[in-house]
This record gives structure tokens, C-alpha cells and sequence, in this order.
């Protein structure tokens, strides 16, 4: 058995949660193999929304293991309060959830040096989520930091003590002001209420469930083009956010991997800094966001809109090796007369180029859109795709034409029954 994966292919918030949701019945295991409590997974069914950090969005299927992979880092604070909003739906994942050994554990002092770092960078921010998640994954790799398998040992708190030691002295530096005592103790309290669940070797749990041919889902968080190397950098997150991070944050071998769902939305959004080609400043990207609720699951913050980027697509597309795509949320541009595709980017010295360039923070790109007639109706109530508008057919022709990959879901609404799947497509 191979391990299949899901991972969004713009700038995150493309609609993972939903479609992860909606295939976990099809699978044994969900596991999260990167990303920490920056990530927003939205899910929505039995007219309830559901917003998930670090939990696996297989959660809400009661026959699905649920694993955070040792790539994850893992806030015991947010872990414990996303654990006991669950329990309102009568969902009790003491059972089906496995934690890796291995998954780095947010501190409260990495919260306070991701804030006074991105305080520091003044104009320069990158619109850090203020979660502690780069910090984190800095102490990791500089063999520094506290696993989850930590908490269990005997001298953690000479660990712990030693590390915060090293945070403080930095955050002198900084002459940042913080209230640690009160965060220290919410944390030693969501560590306690941690180690209640199931920390194990989910790298063997995984292969062994392979080699038993139970199917496995890998779910990433954020998109790719956040990926630490491949993405826009500087304005990156600090995790392998494509299909390489599921080797890594899973241990898994690169032949154990299937079939990869790319997930991308109808058009393109961005939270924070960092560029964004397409950016939709005045009316039109206002529209999109009202009409698409583009606020993040995470923080709150309104998303900047734009039209869908296809040179970024299939740059996308290609580094992660997608098999197959869904396209979320068609029905936000249900009103639009017309619809805009980015085929191109035109240069400073006036050349078209379809490829992503190396820096694109910094390279003068205009954006050259083919335009597309509106299918002005109504979505949300369709349910297969033979009802779907022609134009809209057409609109996804040519997608998959310039992408070379088959578009096999078409999200038209939040709901999970909201889903159409192309059955010539789709196969698992």
C-alpha cells in the first residue's frame, strides 16, 4: 500500500480541510505531517463550521486514526483547547489520536520571540501568525528544542529551564516585555493534559499500517508556495509545506507515496506580507472577499484577493508531482460577468514567461489575464457535473488543459455534501 496525500498548491487557506474531511471516510489513517496552530482548517457539515489547528481533519470520522506527525510543531495550550471544543460534539479523540515522540513542542518563550521578532522587522514583517511556529522549527534545527517524548522523561524541567534560559537572554536583547508566569502556567497544565493521549513511534504506527494495507491520508497545512524552499521567500512559513515534507514529517519512504490531490481555489488568496501577482486592490478583490467569507480561520485577518495565478499553479503542480486537482470554491464567483485567468507574466524587458521566477519579491512582473464569459448561477444546489453551466465547463476545460492535470472535485459551497466529483476523474 501507498500513502496518498492532500496539500493545497497556492498560498494556504485553498479549502484542504474540507476535502480531507470529505475523503476520510475512504480512509484508515489521516495524518498531519507539518505545520503547527498557524494552520486554519475549515470544515463545515450538519450546518455547524468547524475550524481545526493541529488535529487532523479526519477527526469527525469515528472509524479514522488520527496522527500528528513529528514534523508537526505542537502547542500544548491550543492543542488542549482545540481537544475540548470537540467535546460538544460529542467527539472524544482519546482513542484515535496518536502524537508523535518526535513533533517539536511550541514553548510559551517561542510565542514571546516570534512576537518580538516580527516587532523588531518593523516595515520589513512577513506577517508572522505570532504562534511561536518559526522559533520552533529554528531551535529544531539547531538541535536545541523539546520533543513531545521529552515531556515524559525525568529531568524535562532541567530542559525545559535550560532552553527557556537561552530564549530569555535573547529576549533581553530585544528589551521586549512579557508576562511569563501566567503563560508558563497554562502550558505546564495543556502538557499535562497532553501526555493523556497516545505518544507513540508514528513512524512505525504509519508503515506498519501500510504494510497491513490499511489506506493513509497525508494532510499538509498551509500551500506550497509558503514552502520554506520553494516558496516566495523570504515571506515563507518554516516548513516543507510539499509533497517532499510527507517523506520527512511522516517517515515515510518517497516509494510509499500515491496518488497527490493538489487543492487549489477558483481564484487566489494571501494573508500577510509577501508578493501576490494577481492582487485584486479595489472593487473586484473587495467583492471576492466578501463573497468568499476570505478571513483567516486562524487570525482573523482579512485575505488579499486576486485572480487565479497559473503560472504559479503549475510550478505548484509540478514540484509536488499532483495527480490529480480540486477546485474549491467555484461558487463565490457565481455573480461575475466576466472571470480572469493569469496565463502569463509579462517582464521588465517585456518578455512573456509562464514559469515562476527564482525571485519574485523583487522581479517587476505585470500579470497578462485571458478572460473568461460568467456563468451567472447559482451553484451552491447543484449536484453532479452534468449540471453544471457550460461556461463553467469550459472554464474548467481549459484549466486542465494549461495545467495537464485532471481537475476530479469541484467544491460549490462549504458544506461537505456541497462536492462534485467528476467520476471519468476521480479514483482513489
Amino acid at each position: 500500500m501507498k500513502s496518498d496525500v492532500i496539500l493545497g498548491l497556492q498560498w494556504g487557506d485553498e479549502g484542504k480541510g474540507k476535502i480531507v474531511d470529505y475523503l476520510a471516510a475512504k480512509y484508515d489513517v489521516v495524518a498531519r505531517f507539518q505545520g503547527g496552530p498557524n494552520a486554519g482548517h475549515t470544515l463545515e457539515f450538519d450546518d455547524i463550521k468547524h475550524v481545526l489547528h493541529q488535529v487532523p481533519s479526519g477527526v469527525f470520522r469515528k472509524n479514522t486514526k488520527n496522527v500528528i506527525g513529528n514534523g508537526v510543531v505542537l502547542d500544548p495550550v491550543i492543542f488542549k483547547r482545540e481537544i475540548e471544543a470537540l467535546k460538544k460534539f460529542n467527539i472524544e479523540p482519546f482513542y484515535n489520536l496518536f502524537i508523535s515522540k518526535r513533533a517539536q513542542l511550541i514553548l510559551p518563550t517561542h510565542r514571546l520571540l516570534d512576537a518580538a521578532y516580527e516587532k523588531s522587522k518593523g516595515d520589513e514583517k512577513i506577517g508572522s501568525t505570532l504562534r511561536g511556529i518559526g522559533p520552533t522549527y529554528q531551535d529544531k534545527t539547531a538541535r536545541i528544542g523539546l520533543r513531545v517524548g521529552d515531556s515524559i522523561s525525568p529531568n524535562f524541567i532541567e530542559k525545559y529551564n535550560k532552553l527557556k534560559e537561552k530564549h530569555l537572554s535573547i529576549l533581553k536583547m530585544h528589551e521586549f516585555e512579557y508576562d511569563l508566569e501566567t503563560l508558563e502556567t497554562e502550558f505546564f497544565e495543556a502538557l499535562e493534559y497532553l501526555k493523556k493521549f497516545k505518544l507513540v513511534d508514528t513512524e512505525v504506527l504509519i508503515n506498519q499500517s501500510l504494510a497491513a494495507h490499511e489506506t493513509v491520508l497525508a494532510e499538509g497545512a498551509q500551500g506550497s508556495l509558503l514552502d520554506i524552499d520553494f516558496g516566495s521567500y523570504p515571506f515563507v512559513t518554516s516548513s516543507n509545506t510539499t509533497c517532499a515534507g510527507v517523506c520527512t514529517g511522516l517517515g515515510l519512504a518517497p516509494s510509499k507515496i500515491g496518488q497527490v490531490y493538489g487543492i487549489f481555489k477558483a481564484y487566489c488568496t494571501r494573508v500577510g506580507g509577501g508578493p501576490f501577482p494577481t492582487e485584486l486592490k479595489e472593487a473586484v478583490g473587495e467583492r471576492i472577499r466578501t463573497e468568499g467569507r476570505e478571513f483567516g480561520a486562524t487570525t482573523g485577518r482579512p485575505r488579499r484577493c486576486g485572480w487565479i495565478d497559473l503560472p504559479a499553479l503549475k510550478y505548484a503542480i509540478m514540484i509536488n508531482g499532483v495527480t490529480q486537482l480540486s477546485m474549491m470554491k467555484v461558487d463565490v464567483l457565481d455573480t461575475f460577468d466576466e472571470i480572469n485567468a493569469c496565463t502569463h507574466y509579462k517582464m521588465k524587458d517585456g518578455s512573456l514567461t509562464d514559469a515562476m521566477p527564482f525571485d519574485l519579491c523583487n522581479e517587476d512582473i505585470t500579470p497578462v489575464y485571458k478572460t473568461f464569459k460568467g456563468w451567472k448561477v447559482d451553484l451552491t444546489r447543484l449536484t453532479d457535473y452534468k449540471s453544471l453551466p457550460k461556461e463553467l465547463m469550459e472554464y474548467i476545460s481549459f484549466l486542465e488543459e494549461e495545467l495537464k492535470t485532471p481537475i476530479s472535485i469541484v467544491s460549490v459551497g462549504p458544506n461537505r455534501n456541497q462536492t462534485i466529483f467528476r467520476s471519468n476523474h476521480f479514483s482513489q
